[in-house]
């Protein structure tokens, strides 16, 4: 069967996206958050509903705990931040550990794509997806360009073909 057949029979799947923004200056007021507006903006464009956001610091525990309300709302879950290598850059690890099965595909494309715009810097982010449960989790940078790439170029033109595959949907 044709991917295009696949897409076809998830087309009228209804999706809900959830947003955890990970950022210690975005929690304490230093910074406004740009993922919200910027992932809400975007989602109007591919008919999926803006489901719920958090915004929590970069603590282990507070992302589990803004993971699990999130997906018990949503389809899908973003986390923005903590890709980095730095000792605060967790939610890549966190998520790690709640995953029933990788998607690897997505953070090799990302740094790909990332790649071709901003050269070598690519290595940096260690941007990942999954699957916890029957919900897909994605993890990208804080900044709102790479969550517009994510979304834009990755994410949305197959969610809900990923959707449908993960629950096993299709026929």
């Amino acid at each position: 069967m044709s991917i295009e057949k696949h897409r076809r029979e998830s087309q009228e799947l209804r999706i809900s996206l959830c947003v955890v923004v990970t950022s210690d200056k975005v929690a304490r007021g230093v910074h406004v958050d740009e993922v919200v507006p910027t992932v809400s903006r975007i989602l109007s464009r591919y008919n999926v509903g803006l489901g719920g956001h958090e915004v929590v610091p970069n603590d282990r525990d507070l992302i589990i705990e803004a993971l699990a309300r999130n997906l018990e709302k949503c389809d899908v879950v973003l986390v923005s931040g903590g890709t980095g290598l730095g000792p605060r850059d967790v939610s890549v690890d966190v998520v790690r550990g709640m995953c029933s099965k990788d998607i690897p595909g997505f953070g090799e494309l990302f740094r790909y794509i990332t790649f071709q715009i901003h050269g070598s810097a690519a290595l940096a982010t260690r941007a990942i997806a999954c699957a916890v449960r029957d919900k897909l989790v994605f993890v990208t940078p804080g900044s709102p360009a790479a969550v517009e790439l994510a979304l834009d170029k990755l994410v949305l033109p197959e969610i809900r073909h990923l959707v449908a595959e993960l629950r096993g949907l299709r026929r």
